[in-house]
């Protein structure tokens, strides 16, 4: 058997015996623990990994509700992102005054819209940086 099979074979046998609790908990001898019976605290790559994996999911998340997404030049779908993670996708897609810029490529008028919001005033340095990033993004 191929080793990527066997892997696979073995990480549902665990799933299986271990079972998936979302939140955290402590395990028979008392250990915090997240998932599959991992352990906390979590490894800086282990946590590297998971922002990894959510990043991707936003990306496609993203993919499928802004379409256009795709055509912005790296540094506006960066900020994008950065964003998604911090907010949530469905929460990002709430700057409806952004996302119009967006399309229309204004993205000065975009990096106002970011400044106009609660996001700023909760989170006034992150914000302010991406938004003065958003300000110089230029079309390819």
């Amino acid at each position: 058997m191929p080793y990527q099979e066997a892997l696979q074979e073995v990480v549902e046998e665990i799933k299986l015996d271990e079972g998936f609790v979302g939140t955290q908990y402590k395990d028979h001898l008392g250990f915090p623990t997240i998932g599959y019976g991992t352990k906390l605290p979590l490894t800086e790559e282990e946590a590297e990994l998971l922002l990894r994996h959510r990043l991707h999911k936003m990306v496609k998340e993203l993919q499928y509700k802004k379409a256009f997404v795709d055509t912005l030049p790296l540094d506006a779908k960066l900020i994008l992102l950065n964003m998604a993670y911090q907010l949530g996708v469905p929460r990002l897609l709430g700057f409806k005054k952004m996302w119009l810029a967006l399309e229309n490529r204004d993205f000065k008028t975009a990096a106002d819209e970011m400044r106009d919001s609660l996001w700023n005033r909760q989170t006034p340095n992150r914000s302010n940086k991406l938004a003065a990033i958003m300000k110089e993004v230029h079309l390819a």
